[in-house]
């Protein structure tokens, strides 16, 4: 049997962004399934190696069927080790299978801000000996509280609840570590209009575009670094 990841996306992008060139790159094999377009959440089976979900402008607190689908798979792959990733949205469908609240983030988080690795062993396992500081691309309002026996791995100064890993193979984070340069250039064009306001935490469109192929480079560093090691814990 030909095992697959499933990655679930969220919006009417083309693709997944670094985390499948990432795939296609390791020859790990995957689908995309698009729940919020009314693709059927497939039942948790054999054939699944691993789940990664993406962001969205939904909230994982909204009273969609296909929100509580994908977190009633996430609580059937957590029972049965299945390795799961979430980016954002995805993040805070798996604080919501594992028990954890979503709640309003203090402010908006919008742009390119430093994260922060936190002291412990669980940090260096997933990043290995990359800067204490590195840059991330952030898009939420939202933010997950950790859920119990789960780890914080690191943070930033608009967020205190960056990533944290649960066990040996679930990994839900908050900012957008799978950004490339033309997916990111596609959202950035796409709102816009949605991205004129400025603050400390919320940076507005050229703010995001200057910046975007210099930290394009270290974001995808960072992403190597994090998909490497969940990637590890398929077995395909």
């Amino acid at each position: 049997m030909t095992r697959e990841v499933l990655v679930f996306l969220h919006m009417d992008d083309k693709n997944s962004g670094y985390i499948g060139d990432y795939f296609q790159r390791q020859k790990i094999p995957f689908r995309i399934i698009r729940s919020y377009a009314d693709e059927a959440v497939p039942r948790l089976d054999g054939s699944i190696a691993g789940l990664v979900f993406m962001g969205g402008v939904m909230s994982a607190n909204d009273d969609i069927s296909w929100i509580k689908q994908e977190i009633a798979l996430i609580r059937s792959a957590l029972k049965a080790n299945v390795p799961i990733l979430g980016h954002c949205l995805g993040g805070q469908l798996i604080s919501r299978a594992l028990g954890a609240k979503v709640t309003t983030n203090p402010v908006g988080e919008v742009g390119w801000h430093q994260c922060f690795k936190q002291n412990n062993s669980r940090s260096v396992e997933w990043l290995g000996d990359i800067d204490n500081s590195f840059m991330m691309f952030h898009w939420h309002y939202e933010t997950f509280a950790i859920p119990h026996k789960a780890q914080l791995l690191f943070s930033s100064d608009h967020c205190q609840n960056q990533a944290y890993s649960y066990g040996d193979n679930v990994l839900a984070m908050q900012g957008h570590v799978e950004m490339t340069k033309p997916l990111l250039t596609e959202w950035i064009t796409r709102w816009r209009d949605d991205l004129q306001v400025t603050a400390p935490s919320i940076q507005n469109y050229e703010q995001i575009k200057t910046p975007l192929s210099a930290n394009i480079v270290e974001l995808n560093q960072v992403a190597e670094l994090l998909y490497k090691r969940w990637s590890s814990t398929l077995s395909l």
